[in-house]
């Protein structure tokens, strides 16, 4: 069936990077109505280019981790225990810290067992608009309540493989996207989603590229 779909592929006048590109995107499909809101949000979104990062700390975010939510746990332990399987937690903490799970890394593709001590660095919660980036596109402005619920938003967090997180940086989409090709799609969703909701903008080059990303996406 695979050697059918290449060739048909193939005669459309696409290369085999983009067939496998849209093989890997059907183990990540989006629905038609998330599709559709996503490229409209995308063409809504202002243009311009990016300010200079100047006056960025990771403080002008608030504290990190803070428990905003007011549930007793602080956002880390709660992303943590909403993208790991199989938990564990730290007795006497009313299930809030996080001892030991596992992770399947969107971005890699590639299972990543979690351990609380030297080695939890393997798994790091990302930023999926990184905060440098959302400083450098409206950030800025905002007063410092609005970072602080910014920076602790459950939208815009993803339990990640840390080696990929520190890869990526604070870059945008048109400098980083996951080596999992599959998950872009859905990466490229969360990217404009999180922008729209907050009124961020983005650079000519990041839209193409989330426009690109958005155009491989497989519905299911």
């Amino acid at each position: 069936m695979l050697a059918v779909v290449l060739l048909l592929t193939l005669a459309a006048g696409w290369g085999v990077p983009e067939w496998s590109a849209r093989v890997d995107a059907a183990r990540h499909p989006v629905t038609a109505a998330d599709l559709a809101s996503a490229r409209d949000a995308l063409a809504a979104l202002p243009v311009r280019e990016r300010a200079p990062p100047g006056g960025y700390t990771r403080e002008e975010f608030g504290p990190a981790w803070a428990d905003v939510d007011g549930n007793g746990c602080d956002t880390r332990n709660d992303v943590l225990a909403r993208d790991l399987v199989g938990v564990t937690f730290q007795d006497g903490t009313g299930d809030c810290v996080v001892l030991s799970g596992r992770l399947a890394d969107p971005y890699g593709g590639t299972a990543i067992d979690f351990q609380r001590g030297a080695r939890s660095g393997a798994v790091q919660i990302d930023h999926v608009v990184a905060l440098a980036d959302a400083w450098r596109t409206g950030a800025r402005e905002w007063p410092a309540s609005r970072r602080e619920a910014f920076a602790n938003d459950p939208a815009n967090l993803l339990a990640v493989s840390g080696r990929l997180n520190v890869q990526k940086g604070a870059d945008d989409a048109a400098s980083w996207l996951p080596p999992a090709v599959g998950y872009r799609c859905l990466y490229a969703v969360r990217q404009v989603r999180v922008k729209a909701a907050y009124g961020l903008w983005v650079t000519p080059g990041e839209r193409d590229a989330l426009a690109r990303e958005l155009g491989r996406c497989v519905v299911g």
